[in-house]
Parts: structure tokens; sequence; C-alpha cells
């Protein structure tokens, strides 16, 4: 099944969280707006279980070994200086 995401204005989120809720079990994503702009989505668990097993955490991205990366840094007393104008 395609998932169909559905604009819920928040007010209406609220009043109508359990129709919410189930659209979103039975439909897929529900996208909520607050003034007509969107600012969440609320997915079914499976979904987001899906979603977030995939992301690395932080922790592993820092202690991948490919994934550190040396910075080129000017030697000291090398780098760009502004001049400062006499009072």
């Amino acid at each position: 099944m395609e998932a169909v995401s559905t604009l819920w204005p928040v007010q209406d989120a609220k009043a109508r969280f359990s129709e919410l809720l189930d659209t979103c079990l039975v439909q897929g994503p529900q996208t909520i707006s607050r003034r007509g702009v969107p600012k969440a989505v609320m997915v079914p668990i499976e979904q987001w279980r899906q979603v977030s097993d995939q992301q690395p955490t932080l922790k592993d991205l820092l202690c991948q070994p490919s994934g550190r990366v040396s910075l080129a840094l000017p030697k000291r007393g090398q780098g760009q200086h502004r001049s400062v104008d006499a009072l």
C-alpha cells in the first residue's frame, strides 16, 4: 500500500487524535501543520523503526576509522590578520 500523507492542522490533530492515529496506521504518515506550515509527521512505529535503525549514531560515526578527517590548519602566525587603525 502506498503511503498517503494528509495535512492535519494542529488544532484538528489535537481534537481528533484517535482519528489521526487510526489514519496513520491505515494510510501511513500524516503531516501536522501549524498556521498552514508543515511542522511534524506522525508515522507508524514499524516505519519509524526501519528509518531509525538505518541511521548511524554519532558514536558510530566517531568510532569509524574512515570517518575521521584531518583538517588542514594554517601554521601559527601565518593566518590572515586585519589591520587596526589608530584611534
